[in-house]
Formats: C-alpha cells, structure tokens, sequence
C-alpha cells in the first residue's frame, strides 16, 4: 500500500451470501449478506462509521489531555424499503468513560471535528463521491 491508495479484494467462499475481506497487510475477515458468520456489507459499513468516529474522537482527546478508560460508539441506520435501500438515515452515539464534567466541551469539540472535518468515512458518503464501476471475466 502507497501514499493515499488503498486496496482490498472480497472473494467468494462458495458458501451462500458468505465473502473473505482482504487487504495487502491485515488479517481475512468474513463478509455475509445472512449475518450468519460476519457481519453483512451494510452492517460493515456502519462499523466502518462507527470505528473512524471512534479513532477520531480518542486521538483528539488524548491530544486534549483528556483521560479516556473507555470509549464506544453506537451507529444505527434506516434503509430504505426498495433496492438499492441505501441508508436513509444513521444515529451515531458517542460515549465515553474517563472525562470529568468540566471536559464535557472537548469531548463535544472532538465529536464535531470528526464530523466536519476529521471522518473519511463520513465524509466519503458524501453524495459528489466518484464511483466508477468495471467488470471483466476471471
């Protein structure tokens, strides 16, 4: 992996909705349309949203010298009922253990800064993304 590229392969295993996520340098993990033995692709995408959040705002934080012994973050989403029932809508809650009442503005800071400036992977289903689309036989 160089620079700004990044790369991953999602191969078949054969077995019903179930796929291997790969990249040049981390571990294989389990894509499945089922939920059955992964997470489906859409439910990887709001962990997708949920960890850069979650990197984010600890990053910040810590920057802040604000004390973090636990932080999670919650992401739920609406889809729409017809095809491509893409996310109409998605909560995302962040909570954190560790800050006292007084850091309460830099943990809102953190949370803002992630979305408006610091989250690629909201900031990537911005609507003006540029997707093309190929397809050849193996």
């Amino acid at each position: 992996m160089t620079g700004n590229r990044r790369s991953v392969r999602v191969k078949w295993t054969g077995r019903s909705r179930v796929f291997e996520g790969t990249t040049q340098e981390a571990p294989v993990i389990t894509l499945d349309g089922d939920s059955g033995e992964g997470p489906s692709p859409t439910e990887a995408l709001l962990m997708s949203l949920g960890a850069c959040i979650a990197i984010d705002v600890r990053e910040i934080l810590e920057k802040g010298r604000v004390a973090v012994s636990d932080l999670e973050v919650e992401v739920d989403g609406d889809r729409a009922p017809e095809p491509p029932r893409r996310f109409t809508s998605i909560r995302v809650a962040v909570r954190v253990k560790g800050p006292v009442e007084a850091d309460r503005p830099k943990l809102e800071r953190a949370v803002q800064l992630s979305h408006d400036k610091y989250c690629s992977i909201f900031h990537t289903l911005r609507p003006d993304l540029n997707v093309r689309f190929s397809a050849s036989l193996a």
